[in-house]
């Protein structure tokens, strides 16, 4: 034990000598630390800028959407929300959702759950009924805390959602809705009829 304790304050002796002689080593490693962290930083700094400058000129239009996979179109409108100022949307949609597909913080403290369902053939698509309503229904209060409660589609809906919908306090985005809100500069919420009060 001793042994190895006096090996080891050789070394520690040897490594200190070696770095008195070889000085610039450390320097060198901690100037090149220095300067890839700052870089690293510059490149988040500028990277969160283009984001609010992206965000803050987002337009899409109906063709545009059209063409978006499913998945895609549910990013499209996170990013449609975070336009809008919701600064925490998040795509959540997928396996396991439980009827959430986006979810976000509008600037007056208000919880938006949002389920999307994209049609490939937009209006011509097969109408949006009432079993999707009761789903969404069925969980985006109960289970994830929502104020207001969306369903958006570049499609259409069935003639028995609006009522369905209408009682539940439900808020339904079809084809053409979509068309005024993704064109901006409108936030979702001055779009809708009774919405709930700021928090």
């Amino acid at each position: 034990m001793v042994v190895g304790l006096v090996l080891g304050l050789y070394a520690v002796g040897a490594a200190v000598r070696w770095l008195a002689e070889h000085w610039w080593i450390p320097a060198g490693c901690a100037l090149v630390a220095a300067a890839v962290g700052a870089a690293w930083w510059r490149v988040r700094a500028e990277r969160r800028r283009w984001e609010a400058v992206r965000a803050a000129g987002l337009r899409m239009s109906l063709d545009e959407l059209d063409a978006l996979h499913h998945t895609r179109f549910e990013y499209a409108v996170r990013d449609l929300m975070y336009r809008d100022g919701c600064a925490d949307a998040v795509r959540t949609g997928g396996r396991g959702d439980n009827g959430a597909d986006v979810k976000a913080t509008d600037p007056h403290g208000r919880h938006w759950v949002i389920q999307c369902k994209h049609r490939a053939a937009g209006w011509g698509g097969a109408a949006i009924g009432t079993p999707d309503l009761h789903v969404l229904n069925g969980t985006a209060r109960q289970v994830h805390g929502a104020d207001v409660v969306v369903l958006v589609t570049n499609g259409r809906f069935s003639r028995n959602a609006a009522p369905f919908a209408r009682s539940q306090r439900i808020h339904l985005v079809d084809r053409h809705l979509l068309a005024r809100w993704a064109a901006g500069p409108q936030p979702l919420w001055t779009l809708l009829d009774h919405v709930p009060p700021a928090r």
